[in-house]
């Protein structure tokens, strides 16, 4: 979204302004992806981490700045909550050994960052949501201090005009209200990053659409918000909602959400960043003084600041990416749909399945969105994130079908073949795709764990904030070994 926000107050001036400024970056934009070569010769990766700060009770530390100040490492940055931190891995090629160079960069940043954390009297947990939060704690004041997180949160209340409700129904039901983004602090999430050239842009959006469901059935760790069990990954409604600028009546008039999984198939990713202007009234109007036109003109390339700061404030679970590294534009897909967590090897597991099979399915010669409708890969998305490893999904020539049967069955072969076309080295692949295979098989993954160990511990008589707590410090204990979730015990 970018770190210089710090404005609160914008003019009808300011939005005119604004809204020119975007509007001209994007036909600079569209003749860029008819004229520039983009940086697309090989294929970089990214991840993206967020992570939670709990005390000796388990509870949110709001102790980031503390723990920031004393890494003193770039890579570690403040997310939206005082118990939030994000660490942004060096991008990377996955060709050969690139997964185990991730793996072993993120096991020891995350070591040292949890040195600094227990100096603060904390310790790191990488989950979906803490199953300790309760609603005093998201709350306006322990929003991190960043200018920029208040003027977003600012902006949203202020475009909803009352206050965000919560309705979520799962095993169990939760309903509140907050004057505030704070509950979005909830939601800790992994992202993944591939640059693409521009003419494959389309099907690499497209697919990893497609396939957003079964990777959120897979990869669920979030069951518990406030107290209660509701979808299996709750991370996807509580977002959807705790950032909702519509009032009941603009929803009933169809007006987009700024959390959204999209409409259609596209055939570009200029239509994605078209569909945000023409959409999406700009929340942050705020205006560089670069003209992209007289930088195209004179050979630079343009940074198109106003439309990439649009652009970040229009949350689509697969996001559309420009941006600039060493004087080269480029292009990236940002997979947003999954948490935190829990171990690591789960982690690189979930980016492995991921890269593996969306360059599959991209290059496939019968597109696999040319037989599945849009609405049909938004419902096994929704589908997938309530009941996680119980949902049942619809597969073209297939029907309906568990989720798990189909990794088992088509997913997971087309990933192995994916990751042998990124020249993935073969032990690597295996490992890291048998982590999915196994959690499948055993029907164990975070969200499931979590919910069967609570129930465990109620069976013995503990009450629910109490059988929480208990978790989520045997949770905290099992996560640094790195074995898999679906290695660990109930007991």
């Amino acid at each position: 979204m970018g770190k210089d926000v710090s404005r609160s107050t914008f003019t009808p001036e300011d939005r005119t302004r604004y809204r020119q400024k975007v509007r001209r970056c994007l036909d600079v934009f569209a003749l860029m992806l008819n004229d520039f070569r983009f940086d697309a010769d090989r294929p970089m990766t990214g991840l993206e981490l967020e992570l939670n700060l709990i005390d000796d009770q388990g509870e949110p530390a709001m102790r980031n700045a503390q723990v920031l100040a004393d890494l003193a490492d770039p890579s570690f940055q403040t997310e939206l909550g005082q118990f939030n931190l994000e660490i942004n891995l060096s991008p990377r090629l996955i060709a050969e050994h690139g997964f185990e160079d991730y793996e072993n960069d993120l096991l020891t940043s995350l070591a040292r960052a949890d040195e600094r954390a227990k100096e603060a009297q904390a310790r790191l947990v990488t989950i979906g949501i803490l199953p300790t939060l309760t609603q005093r704690h998201a709350i306006l004041e322990n929003l991190s201090p960043d200018p920029r997180y208040r003027v977003l949160n600012e902006q949203i209340v202020a475009a909803r005009g009352e206050d965000i409700t919560l309705d979520i129904r799962g095993v169990e039901a939760l309903q509140s209200h907050t004057d505030s983004i704070a509950p979005e602090a909830a939601c800790t999430s992994t992202q993944f990053h591939l640059q693409v050239a521009p003419e494959d842009f389309a099907n690499y959006w497209n697919a990893s659409q497609a396939i957003a469901g079964p990777q959120v059935a897979i990869g669920a760790n979030s069951p518990y918000l406030f107290g209660k069990r509701l979808w299996a990954e709750t991370r996807i409604a509580l977002f959807e909602q705790a950032t909702d600028t519509r009032p009941d009546e603009l929803k009933a008039q169809g007006v987009r959400p700024r959390v959204w999984f999209g409409e259609r198939w596209i055939t570009s990713i200029f239509d994605l960043f078209e569909e945000n202007v023409r959409y999406f009234p700009p929340l942050l109007p705020i205006t560089q003084d670069e003209d992209p036109v007289e930088v195209i003109h004179t050979g630079g390339v343009p940074r198109l600041s106003e439309l990439r700061l649009h652009n970040g404030t229009v949350y689509r679970w697969n996001r559309p990416v420009y941006d600039i590294m060493n004087g080269r534009p480029h292009l990236r897909v940002e997979n947003r749909v999954l948490p935190a967590g829990p171990t690591v090897v789960d982690l690189l597991a979930n980016a492995a399945f991921y890269f593996g099979l969306v360059r599959y399915l991209a290059e496939a010669d019968r597109p696999v969105w040319t037989q599945l409708t849009f609405s049909q890969a938004e419902e096994n998305f929704h589908v997938s994130a309530r009941d996680g490893l119980q949902a049942s999904v619809y597969w073209p020539r297939l029907g309906e079908l568990r989720a798990t049967d189909l990794v088992l069955e088509r997913l997971l072969p087309w990933a192995h073949e994916g990751l042998d076309r990124f020249d993935v080295d073969p032990e690597l692949r295996d490992r890291l795709l048998g982590v999915v295979e196994q959690r499948c098989l055993t029907g164990r993954n975070g969200a499931s764990w979590q919910t069967e160990t609570v129930e465990v511990l109620e069976d013995k008589g503990l009450d629910r904030w109490a059988a929480l707590g208990e978790m989520l410090r045997r949770y905290a204990e099992f996560a640094p070994r790195n074995e898999p979730i679906h290695t660990w015990p109930l007991g």
